[in-house]
């Protein structure tokens, strides 16, 4: 039976040392092939952030080669090669900028500018980011220094995200929402630290040969650069994992309350809102019909209180402006019920008389207006639908009466008529000029 220690033998299947360090830094540099991909993989994964494409953005990673100089950097500092070290930080630097610039560039001249899920998701850090990074970090480059490669370094790539969030940092610049920027640029930031540091410990386990001897003192302040920049970007992240808990733990409780509270005792919900993130914390809720009364949402708040994560929340049951409304049509109703019962005989025939005339009266806004501009010597036009009454029946005729300047020459008269003909929809408009 094998031991314990061969089982979890990192050293067994490791590969020739000079010809890995050769290619970790074949990968560094950032100049010719390398800057094309590095710049058409950011314009594919902006795309794929654009239109919200998970496949796009995966494509995107897969050809990417950010993960080169990060290497490098944990390689160096592994073997104290401080000339390696310098130049993995300057290409590293490079590829930063230049993808900023490319992203920023597309998202500039993009027409689409919506915050998709996509977006969101690279521009909140947390610690389970760390975790992915380290550990990402750690699969490759176990990959890197083994004889046989295998296929880990592609999943290597998609786990750690480098592009994704650099591609948002620039969308952040590009529309000015500096929150995303920083946010995305963060998480940039936590997963090349981490993927260098778990480089740095893999290459010390493995006791790669120093290339230059330094002094305890100097190795002494390495690692406590190491450890102070771990625990920079740990902090911030840990206490945005924190704040996603709680805040996870709060919309789990307002729905377990909601549905005790309202759902359970059949009345039914129509509008819910929480807003975690306000001063103090809010919940809006409004019902279909239930109205409580002020013992009712003395109780609510009671019961509220009984639970620690909604200890404090300010709870709002939308119901004062439906009754101010139910109240106010019924003081509208009983005036008009009032009104109507002071009506007399002559005033029902004078309404009588007024509906009668809406029948035949031809309401067009801004007719005359229209009319003036093609006849500027008409100064008033009115239409309306009479009745001709002839010896077998009634006629409906539809009647332009218009005043102007002059009398209106035969052939501007009939142009006005084709013109009303077609504006109001009818045939057989009847002219009359009136005088004052």
């Amino acid at each position: 039976m094998a031991k314990f220690s061969e089982i979890f033998n990192l050293r067994e299947g490791e590969g020739n040392r000079v010809k890995t360090l050769e290619e970790v830094k074949n990968n560094i540099s950032f100049k010719g092939a390398n800057l094309w991909t590095l710049a058409c993989a950011i314009i594919i994964a902006s795309v794929g952030l654009n239109v919200n494409s998970t496949a796009v953005i995966i494509g995107a990673m897969l050809i990417s080669p950010l993960m080169g100089p990060i290497v490098g950097a944990g390689f160096a500092l592994g073997i104290y090669d401080f000339d390696l070290l310098k130049k993995s930080l300057r290409n590293l630097l490079i590829a930063t900028v230049v993808s900023l610039v490319v992203s920023s560039l597309y998202f500039y001249l993009s027409p689409f500018k919506d915050v998709q899920s996509e977006l969101l998701a690279r521009t909140s850090p947390n610690i389970y980011d760390i975790l992915i990074a380290f550990f990402g970090g750690l699969v490759g480059v176990i990959a890197v220094t083994r004889t046989e490669k295998g296929n880990p370094i592609p999943g290597v790539a998609i786990a750690t995200a480098l592009m994704p969030p650099l591609c948002t940092a620039g969308y952040g610049i590009a529309t000015g929402q500096w929150s995303f920027m920083l946010g995305a640029f963060y998480l940039y930031c936590i997963n090349c630290t981490f993927i260098g540091i778990a480089t740095f410990l893999i290459v010390k386990y493995l006791r790669y040969p120093a290339k230059e001897q330094v002094d305890k003192s100097w190795q002494k302040r390495l690692r406590l650069s190491i450890t102070t920049l771990t625990l920079i970007m740990l902090v911030p992240s840990a206490w945005l994992a924190y704040s996603l808990y709680r805040e996870q733990q709060f919309k789990k409780n307002v729905e377990a309350f909601i549905n005790s509270e309202f759902t359970e005792k059949g009345y039914t919900v129509v509008y819910k809102k929480t807003d975690f993130k306000s001063a103090p914390k809010r919940i809006e809720v409004a019902l279909l019909s239930k109205r409580f009364t002020k013992e009712e949402l003395k109780s609510l708040q009671a019961d509220k209180e009984k639970n620690s994560y909604l200890k404090g929340v300010y709870l709002h049951i939308r119901q004062d402006s439906t009754d101010r409304f139910t109240a106010l049509r019924k003081d509208i109703m009983d005036q008009i019920k009032t009104g109507e019962s002071q009506l007399n005989e002559k005033d029902l025939k004078i309404l009588q008389l007024e509906n009668r005339l809406k029948e035949y009266r031809l309401s067009y806004d801004g007719l005359f207006k229209e009319a003036s501009i093609l006849f500027p010597d008409i100064t008033s036009l009115s239409v309306s639908r009479q009745r001709l009454e002839t010896k077998d029946s009634i006629l409906p005729i539809n009647v332009a009466l218009y005043n102007s300047n002059k009398v209106l020459i035969q052939a501007d008269n009939e142009r006005l008529k084709k013109w009303l003909e077609q504006r109001i929809g009818v045939k057989d408009v009847k002219l009359i000029r009136v005088t004052d």
